[in-house]
């Protein structure tokens, strides 16, 4: 039957809770802010410890109003976070104060200034505590009443708090709306998912409610604050690495889930795209059962979960505020906001470096599966192994460990895979965009010599340099297959993401033995996977609609009027010289170098007043189609001049320039094959990005469909951002904008000089995509740059100039050496004792102290097989990367070493 309160039964509770209250009616105070003075009545109630015992807890609460009211109010209770307590929710509870709700908050039991012990909550302990503070409610004038003791009252919170909602709801009829915020569904699930043992965040779980509270009742002082059943839990399943049966029933039995047809109230869900702990897996098994109950439902995927990430609790709580408007107040006005919308990243405030954020939505909510699209794999059956103790594990997200997430830096972005412990399966490089919105699928052939495997499904997407990798929100899919046998199909449920695979891009995925945060059986295993179906079933939602707000008229309508001027004028300036448009004869071209995208000869510069001073002397080098060539030299080398010369703009001494086998002269025809960013773009503040790109176009008089806007934008990765104002752009998306324009047209050869200048991190990483993206295709790019470490990811060749001369050319492996040599940063003291240790090392041929770490250069061992190392010797590692080799080849050709 249903657990709730009759409402003779919750009269009396109602009267016993009221005569203990401590403090008689508690203390009031006067909240300042904005709006109407807020009161508030701090209370302690003391509650059974449990169904008719005489032992009681004490539950302190605080009750916010606006003072008296012409007619009583809608209630909302609005719970706390798992270790937080009443005060946290305190800024949240004014604010709905002063929208005109009665609000009570608590701190539950174990928390704050609540006694008792932690029951996860318990439905006969923290559950009934919510119905008992129902009933209190019911008894005060000022609140709205349904029917006899049937207070109007809502619930919200987050995590801990927000399952409070959703089992409040389902074991208390007399709740009337709900907003569950980045919280779990199934307990069980969240914290052993597929029969998984989540270890990390579990034991993070357990550790922060292991401390002894004040005052806090029971037996065991090793307990903590929990109830000794859980304690117990933790410690079989901490030690098996598994779940067992009773450990299962007690979690479903504190779970949403256990009561999933007895929520029926609307409800407003929020969940975090970045997390680990409660995916969206959560949100959306909770959005089809309370639909499938009859009650209106909204879902909303935000940036930030457990994880971390950019909150957005300004927006969630408003729109927490609209729903109760809605339903508890009944206002058909209130806005409750679409069926469905997900948080996206749109850009960079150029102002303070902040991420901008943007909302795309829809009416209905898509769930999982959305429009599916199919993408093939490819790759043959592989073997890889469990290692003896799961160890070493690879990485994913490490939650409370932020440091190691840093670690990193083999080209495998945030994550981390030992070799022999996974099997990778690639697509080709995807031909368009493809936006993934929901849980992709796969299908797989298992053998092991083991009866049952554990494994972790990741879905990478790899940069078009074939390298560099990264891993969506840090999300990894365990799964645990028993019964084995002679082999299994077994069907792959990749973790719920929003996540756009650029086009050139290729999706990796991977079947791993282990993961950090899990745990993995300890005896060793050798496992056989291969493709039972090659497509990999991506799920999509293109009806989502982004939300751009309008600008007032004159942010637009003044400087489009200066546009249409400009525009004029260039156009008649055009027109007036026709044959300078049309610029010299093309000198007859080299038929053998048509399909070279540049060859330079003997080329010197010397400017007037310099003396026996060159600017650039007897330079010659060439460039193929497919590369990335990188310009390097110090100041005064000759760069700029170089490729000034190189785009027409000054004529050299002596030698020449060919594009495409056609000699460069200033407006050569041949130069339209050329995109160019030396210098800078100027864009006009007040217009779009697309409109600034659309007018640059046109002043060069061809034809608007020769310019391939939307390729060129596909390319540089704008996304919707080119339609927003440029003066809401970061330098990231500035950068990005110049990029565009360079690009308009297609042409065969870029240049760019400097491009990530101003970047921060991510953002160059972002700009290294587009310059390898655009390579890819067939195209050349030719890079000028300050930042060698970025130079020798992004580029496959090298120009190193000094003097105005070349000193040197080719293949960056070439110029750099085998980069054998890592930089590894430790968090103990690199004593002589530690280097002797990692010396000893098989694989190792020296190790020695650097500014910044140490320096191993390896001889036969790999950089993974050393990460794994240096595990096992408990040596803190908080980074690995490769050392700058091409620092010190550069500053060694140019004489500075």
């Amino acid at each position: 039957m249903r657990t709730r309160w009759p409402l003779r039964g919750r009269r009396l509770a109602g009267a016993l809770a009221a005569l203990a209250v401590l403090a008689g009616a508690g203390t009031w105070v006067a909240a300042g802010g904005e709006g109407p003075e807020v009161v508030r009545d701090d209370r302690v109630f003391e509650m059974p410890e449990e169904p008719g015992s005489r032992q009681t807890v004490r539950i302190d609460t605080s009750f916010f109003t606006t003072g008296d009211a012409a007619e009583p109010r809608p209630a909302v209770l609005l719970a706390h976070g798992f270790g937080g307590s009443k005060d946290d929710v305190r800024p949240e509870a004014e604010r709905l104060a002063r929208a005109g709700y009665a609000v009570l908050s608590w701190s539950a039991r174990g928390f704050g200034g609540s006694t008792g012990r932690i029951g996860l909550n318990d439905p006969e302990r923290e559950i009934a505590d919510v119905s008992r503070l129902i009933d209190w409610l019911a008894e005060r004038p000022d609140i709205r009443l349904d029917g006899d003791g049937d207070p109007r009252v809502g619930i919200a919170g987050s995590s801990y708090g927000g399952a409070v909602a959703l089992l409040a709801a389902g074991h208390d009829d007399r709740v009337d709306a709900i907003a569950p915020r980045v919280t779990y569904w199934d307990l069980g699930q969240a914290l052993f998912p597929d029969g998984v043992f989540k270890r990390l965040w579990t034991g993070i779980l357990f550790t922060t409610g292991s401390t002894e509270a004040t005052g806090s009742s029971g037996d065991d002082p090793g307990c903590g604050r929990f109830l000794p059943e859980l304690c117990e839990l933790y410690e079989r399943v901490a030690v098996a690495g598994e779940p067992d049966e009773a450990a299962r029933h007690l979690l479903q039995a504190r779970s949403p889930a256990a009561v999933a047809d007895r929520i029926d109230v609307p409800t407003l869900i929020t969940q975090g795209q970045h997390d680990s702990l409660f995916p969206l897996d959560h949100a959306d098994a909770m959005a089809g059962a309370i639909e499938a109950n009859g009650a209106p439902v909204s879902v909303d995927w935000v940036w930030a979960g457990h994880d971390g990430g950019i909150s957005e609790a300004g927006r969630t709580e408003a729109r927490t505020l609209d729903w109760f408007d809605r339903y508890l107040r009944e206002d058909p006005a209130a806005d409750t906001g679409p069926g469905f919308r997900v948080t996206r990243i749109s850009g960079f405030d150029s102002t303070n470096g902040s991420t901008l954020l943007r909302g795309a939505s829809g009416d209905t909510y898509p769930g999982l599966t959305g429009e599916p699209t199919t993408i093939d794999l490819e790759g043959g059956e592989q073997s890889f192994v469990n290692p003896p103790g799961g160890s070493p594990p690879g990485v994913s997200a490490v939650p409370g460990l932020g440091a190691l997430a840093r670690i990193s830096t083999l080209g495998l972005g945030l994550a981390l895979d030992f070799p022999g412990q996974y099997a990778a399966f690639d697509s080709a490089p995807l031909t368009e965009t493809v936006r993934v919105t929901g849980a992709p699928t796969v299908r797989i052939q298992l053998d092991s010599d083991a009866d049952s495997a554990v494994l972790f499904a990741k879905l990478y997407d790899v940069a078009p340099d074939g390298g560099s990798q990264s891993l969506p929100a840090q999300l990894v899919a365990p799964l645990r297959v028993d019964d084995i046998g002679e082999g299994r199909v077994v069907d792959v449920r990749l973790p719920t993401i929003d996540y756009p695979f650029e086009a050139g891009h290729r999706l990796r995925l991977v079947l791993s033995s282990t993961d950090i945060g899990y745990a993995s059986p300890d005896e060793p295993a050798t496992h056989t996977v291969s493709l039972a179906d090659p497509g990999l079933t991506l799920p999509t939602a293109p009806d989502l609609a982004g939300g751009a707000s309008p600008l007032p008229w004159w942010t637009w309508g003044l400087p489009l009027a200066a546009v249409v001027v400009a525009t004029a004028l260039l156009l008649t300036g055009r027109r007036r010289t026709p044959a300078a448009a049309a610029g010299p004869a093309d000198p007859a071209p080299d038929p053998r170098l048509a399909d070279m995208p540049l060859r330079i000869e003997g080329l010197t510069k010397r400017y007037a007043g310099a003396g026996d001073r060159y600017a650039v002397r007897d330079l010659s080098f060439q460039v193929r189609r497919g590369q990335v060539l990188g310009l390097l030299g110090p100041n005064g080398a000759g760069k700029t001049t170089t490729l000034r010369m190189l785009m027409g703009l000054i004529r050299p001494d002596a030698g020449e320039i060919r594009l495409f086998g056609h000699l460069v002269t200033p407006g050569a025809p041949v130069l339209s094959r050329v995109g160019a960013f030396v210098e800078g773009a100027g864009f006009l503040p007040h217009l779009s990005g697309r409109a600034n790109l659309e007018l640059y176009w046109a002043a060069t008089g061809r034809p608007a469909a020769d310019a391939h806007l939307a390729e060129a934008l596909e390319i540089a990765g704008l996304g919707p951002a080119v339609d927003r104002a440029v003066r809401t752009y970061s330098q990231g998306m500035r950068q990005r904008l110049a990029i565009a324009q360079a690009m308009l047209g297609l042409p065969e050869l870029l240049i760019l000089d400097e491009p990530t200048n101003g970047l921060d991190p991510p953002q160059i990483r972002a700009m290294r995509d587009v310059m390898t993206g655009y390579a890819a295709e067939g195209r050349t790019v030719i890079v000028s740059s300050h930042l060698l470490a970025e130079v020798e990811q992004t580029c496959t060749h090298l120009v190193v100039m000094d003097g105005g001369r070349l000193v040197r050319s080719g293949p960056v492996g070439e110029i750099t050496g085998s980069g054998d040599t890592l930089l590894v940063g430790i968090d103990i003291e690199a004593t002589d004792a530690v280097l002797e240790r990692i010396a000893a090392l098989p694989g190792v041929a020296s190790v020695g102290r650097a500014e910044t770490g140490l320096l191993v250069r390896l001889d036969g061992l790999t950089a993974a097989e050393l990460l794994a190392e240096l595990v096992r010797l408990e040596i803190p590692v908080h980074s690995v990367g490769p050392h700058r080799r091409l620092e010190d080849a550069f500053l060694t050709l140019i004489g500075g070493a």
